[in-house]
């Protein structure tokens, strides 16, 4: 079982703003962006990426470049276009406030399955091909690297909210519950029998419990442990 780290790009001039940038070109990280960024780097560290695959948007890339930067090995950086953000058509560039006044905005919260961005595409077509894009990048990882392999997905908010989704088995309308803050890190495990959820919108704490020890079976089947099983060894350093 190969495991995503679901990456959200650092905050954005566009963020803080209070603008929907879409897929405007020349939206770069703002200097609290640049410091989660690197923030996230820090703490994936100490995990050995197999691979780093970002959206081709710039403020994705130079949040990739972050973690890059902090990794002992090289892995490969990889652009795909999947898992870019959504298509807001006639909304992107649009002040947010604004944005709060359509009549669509209501849809957008409540039955987000039924929204057709006006000129741009639905947000069901959105979580389609980040799906397809996140498990086709895992199987990949996976088949090269082996089952302990982590790898890092560096996404937009609504595109990891829809994969969150997906794995947590929530209808599209419900994934309006899940919070993706800007450098936030979210955890998924694919496996034959089902994905598991391993962590949501985090923003501090050690990531070191994710490299697998050298005896891991690495088991396929992914079955859940009744009870809950032990969970995985603490830190080095963390006990004292």
């Amino acid at each position: 079982m190969a495991t995503v780290v679901l990456l959200r790009h650092g905050r954005t001039t566009a963020n803080a703003s209070g603008m929907l940038a879409g897929r405007q070109a020349g939206v770069r990280l703002d200097g609290t962006g640049r410091t989660q960024a690197q923030r996230a780097g820090e703490r994936l560290a100490a995990v050995g990426l197999a691979a780093v695959v970002s959206s081709p948007l710039e403020r994705c890339r130079q949040t990739a470049r972050a973690v890059l930067d902090q990794q002992a090995g090289s892995p490969p950086l990889l652009v795909e276009r999947g898992i870019t953000e959504c298509d807001y058509g006639e909304w992107q560039g649009r002040p947010l406030r604004e944005l709060a006044k359509e009549d669509l905005w209501k849809v957008v919260q409540a039955q987000p399955s039924a929204v057709q961005f006006p000129g741009g595409e639905t947000m069901s077509q959105m979580q389609a091909r980040a799906v397809a894009a996140v498990r086709r990048h895992d199987a990949e990882v996976e088949a090269e690297h082996g089952p302990g392999a982590v790898w890092v997905a560096v996404s937009h908010g609504d595109i990891i909210k829809s994969v969150l989704a997906d794995a947590l088995g929530m209808h599209l309308d419900l994934f309006q519950r899940v919070n993706v803050d800007p450098a936030s890190i979210s955890i998924v495990r694919y496996t034959a029998a089902r994905p598991a959820v391993l962590a949501t919108n985090t923003h501090a704490g050690d990531l070191g419990w994710l490299v697998p020890p050298p005896d891991a079976s690495g088991d396929a089947a992914g079955d859940a442990v009744v009870g809950g099983g032990a969970g995985p060894d603490e830190p080095a350093g963390s006990q004292s």
